[in-house]
């Protein structure tokens, strides 16, 4: 049974940064993409970014490119993700997710973890 825990959450002030951690445990994800997002109070959950288990491949939405980059331990089995420059508007729930490259829905879902980022 694949598990996503997350980590590393927490209130920073608007400028500075946070590392979010993703620790996946329950098979081997050579076939999956892995992915961050995040739902705001009262918004809809929304995609951050992605990275691809084989071979490294990102992809990130409009609002984060630049500020915020996806990456991955293979020996650890986990991903992360480095947030720069945040603004008080990245304040949300974050969560990590799971899906086999070739098919559209993310199964898998982590717990969740607060990001503040005060004005």
């Amino acid at each position: 049974q694949v598990q996503l825990v997350e980590s590393g959450g927490g209130l920073v002030q608007a400028g500075g940064s946070l590392r979010l951690s993703c620790a996946a445990s329950g098979r081997t994800f050579s076939s999956y993409a892995m992915g961050w997002f995040r739902q705001a109070p009262g918004k809809e959950r929304e995609f951050v970014g992605s990275i691809n288990w084989s071979g490294g491949r990102t992809n990130y939405a409009d609002s984060v490119k630049g500020r915020f980059t996806i990456s991955k331990n293979n020996a650890k089995n986990t991903v992360y993700l480095q947030m720069n420059s945040l603004k008080p508007e990245d304040t949300a729930v974050y969560y990590c997710a799971g899906k086999l490259i070739a098919t559209p829905n993310w199964d898998h879902w982590g717990q969740g973890t607060q990001v503040t980022a005060s004005s």
